[in-house]
């Protein structure tokens, strides 16, 4: 299943914002930047690279994360999150996703005024 639109960073300038402007999340197997964002809900972008595997385990990684994130949305402030997989993520699992975003969260959700 898709992520909406409205739940998702879709064009390269809000990934490069993020990226550029955004605090660091460091969460096992994948980088999660965070930046506070104007829309009224968290958005999430997912990048990972070739460098991660063949086009079948990208995708895999990906999924994994936006099944964790489809669990950890609802406790998040209006932030917009960049998740980087790196090379190791293929051995995370669906679970490994889960304790990597929920570490963020709980980040995010500890950080002076509840924002990154």
């Amino acid at each position: 299943m898709r992520l909406p639109k409205a739940a998702r960073l879709r064009r390269r300038r809000e990934f490069v914002q993020v990226q550029q402007h955004g605090r660091r999340l460091y969460s096992g197997d994948v980088l999660v930047l965070a930046l506070v964002s104007g829309s009224p809900r968290p958005r999430i972008g997912i990048t990972v690279s070739s460098k991660v595997g063949n086009a079948v385990e990208r995708n895999r990684v990906k999924r994994w994360v936006r099944e964790a994130w489809r669990e950890i949305r609802p406790e998040l402030p209006p932030v917009d999150l960049v998740v980087i997989a790196r090379p190791a993520a293929l051995q995370m699992g669906v679970d490994g996703a889960r304790r990597a975003l929920a570490a963020a969260g709980r980040a995010l959700r500890s950080a002076p005024g509840g924002s990154p």
